[in-house]
């Protein structure tokens, strides 16, 4: 075989496998929350995967925000089998990813509180084991400003004293063999996006049982609110372990006991 012959094949070769590699790349969905920013968060965390609308996602927020800093969501994917993973995203959000939750030993389910900077679509997108993303969401009115106003803690020097403090409650189901958690932590959770204040905020939370065994996982990001609260359903009983920190090193343990 000439060289000149081999070069021919090597380009058609690679002609077709550029031609397969578009025609497997996916579009997105058509947006039934009709997004301006839908194309931009679909490329961004979904591309090239299987994505679809399904109503047993479900979103529950406030149709207005009465307080951009602290608006609470409540987040349900429990009509699916075998949710790996759960995202939260505020479409036109200068930061848009709020919370990414793993719920290892527990139900499909969290609350939380975020900051808001003006009228967006909040998404949950549920992964399955099959790796198909599964997507919920509401329109939220906001005036905004939630994300660029400087937290009260970032003002103020008794804060420090408290960094990480953990609270937090049980509350057992007998009849559905599950407890609730409801986690506070004092934190600023600073943006980065007020004048003069860097990012400062936590990034992580480890929930485990007695054994260590762990229970879900949680990778938050700056909007969540200041001194942010969660609520998880956790599968099983007894005393749940808290760690994690956030991005500066700083770190918290605690013991919630029934």
């Amino acid at each position: 075989m000439t060289a000149m012959r081999s070069l021919r094949i090597a380009v058609f070769v690679l002609g077709h496998v550029g031609v397969v590699s578009a025609a497997l790349a996916l579009e997105p969905p058509p947006d039934p929350l009709k997004s301006p920013a839908w194309g931009t968060i679909y490329g961004r965390y979904f591309k090239d995967q299987k994505v679809v609308f399904d109503d047993r996602v479900k979103v529950i927020a406030p149709a207005n925000a009465e307080n951009p800093l602290d608006v609470p969501v409540q987040v349900s994917a429990e009509g699916l089998d075998g949710v790996e993973e759960i995202v939260v995203v505020a479409d036109l959000n200068p930061i848009q990813k709020i919370i990414s939750y793993e719920p290892l030993q527990a139900t499909p389910d969290l609350a939380f509180r975020f900051k808001v900077e003006q009228s967006t679509p909040i998404r949950a997108a549920a992964r399955t084991k099959d790796g198909v993303w599964h997507i919920g969401g509401v329109w939220l009115s906001a005036a905004g400003g939630g994300c660029t106003t400087p937290s009260y803690g970032s003002g103020d020097p008794v804060w420090q004293t408290r960094l990480n403090e953990v609270s937090g409650r049980l509350w057992p189901n007998a009849e559905t063999r599950t407890q609730r958690l409801r986690l506070r932590l004092i934190h600023p959770m600073d943006t980065g996006l007020a004048n003069g204040i860097p990012a400062f905020y936590i990034d992580r939370i480890l929930l485990s049982d007695a054994k260590g065994e762990a229970l879900a996982r949680v990778h938050s990001y700056e909007p969540i609110s200041e001194n942010p609260v969660f609520s998880f359903d956790l599968k099983g009983s007894g005393p749940v372990r808290v760690s994690g920190g956030d991005i500066q090193g700083n770190k918290f343990s605690a013991e919630i006991k029934p």
